[in-house]
């Protein structure tokens, strides 16, 4: 096998969890082909650097000087993204002569073989706008046109430095679409079905679970949990998350949590409710399905091409309707058998799976010699 170098770059890489783990899954198949692989971010953590090694990895951390760092992941990657796409302040520490493998990210205009598509900016601060706090949501509409122009001149700079692009989704591929930029192919995003995977042979079944983000829809949570709906909500504290979701009696925030923990969650809640603004793909109703519980969200986006109506979780066309199945999931329950389900198209998702793909990709455009 011929000795070969691979290199993937990545947004910020706090940790090696969500938009992240696409580029780690992958890398880590490299690395045990015996490939050289390094990953290139805008700014690392030092536990990512470590872990990077520890995988035999060459960690680039481009030192980015970013000021958000207390305010949480989301407006960290906010900064990131504004820093390359006004000034290129992340990619200009970059190796001129650095050719990326993949590009991951959305905060790095360098040169690669295939871009990965995981949603562009614009569109999802447009689909978040209604659910922003008073005080972001001015901000926004202030800034919005020049966001938008921002967004699309950043995204056609990084279309035009690469060979191939591939989107996380069908959903996602339409969105570049418009801006006339188009996927030659879906990659969906993976899980690991041996971590993700049921842990109770009974469930609880005594609440809901839900996760907090910057594309969570909290006015559909807050409704459903003022119906009397126990809820359990994780994820990381945000300066967007309404006090009152926080506060509120029936609602129990369980902060970030290890994944080990997340996964008896996930296994003992009666099921998923995933109300999203904008969601290219959605790990969530996958990791949930993976646990053997079903998730009820949206027919729409991402989320509406992983879970399937009425045998993995359930699809609603509107708020009004997915807070009304919420409150009836929760008084009347559903047929045990959906459980099963979940695991056997969960599968479908499962890392191996994805970086098969990946590796048929790398071998058909000559990046590697398998």
């Amino acid at each position: 096998m011929k000795q070969m170098n691979f290199t993937l770059a990545c947004d910020i890489m706090m940790d090696l969890e969500g938009s992240i783990r696409p580029a780690i899954y992958l890398a880590d198949a490299l690395a045990a082909k015996g490939f050289k692989v390094s990953i290139m971010s805008p700014v690392m953590s030092s536990d990512v650097e470590h872990h990077l090694t520890l995988r035999k990895m060459k960690p680039i951390n481009l030192h980015a000087r970013l000021l958000s760092r207390k305010f949480g992941l989301s407006i960290l990657w906010f900064e990131t993204w504004g820093r390359e796409a006004l000034f290129r302040l992340n990619s200009r520490h970059a190796d001129p002569k650095l050719r990326a493998t993949i590009n991951f990210s959305h905060t790095l205009v360098v040169p690669s073989t295939f871009w990965y598509l995981q949603g562009p900016t614009s569109p999802a601060l447009r689909d978040m706008e209604n659910e922003l706090t008073a005080m972001y949501r001015s901000a926004y509409r202030i800034l919005k046109p020049a966001l938008e122009y921002t967004d699309r001149k950043l995204t056609k700079d990084m279309y035009r430095g690469s060979r191939f692009v591939l989107a996380n989704s069908k959903f996602c591929a339409s969105l570049y679409r418009d801006w006339g930029i188009e996927a030659c192919d879906v990659i969906y995003p993976p899980i690991d079905c041996k971590l993700f995977q049921p842990q109770a042979s009974n469930p609880s079944d005594s609440f809901v679970l839900t996760y907090f983000g910057k594309e969570t829809k909290f006015s559909i949570i807050k409704a459903v949990a003022n119906l009397g709906v126990k809820i359990k909500a994780f994820g990381s504290k945000a300066p967007f998350i309404p006090r009152s979701m926080i506060t509120n009696p029936n609602i129990d925030f369980l902060g970030r949590i290890p994944v080990s923990e997340l996964v008896d969650i996930y296994s003992n809640a009666l099921f998923t409710l995933f109300p999203f603004t904008h969601e290219p793909f959605g790990y969530i109703p996958v990791e949930s399905m993976s646990c053997g519980t079903p998730t009820l969200t949206y027919d729409s986006q991402g989320p509406s091409e992983s879970v399937i109506d009425g045998y993995t979780g359930w699809l609603a066309e509107d708020d009004n309707e997915i807070v009304s199945s919420a409150v009836s999931l929760w008084n009347q329950g559903y047929m045990q058998s959906i459980r099963k389900n979940c695991v056997e198209e969960a599968a479908k998702f499962d890392k191996s799976i994805y970086v098969k793909k990946w590796l048929d990709f790398l071998q058909k455009s000559g990046s590697m010699d398998v």
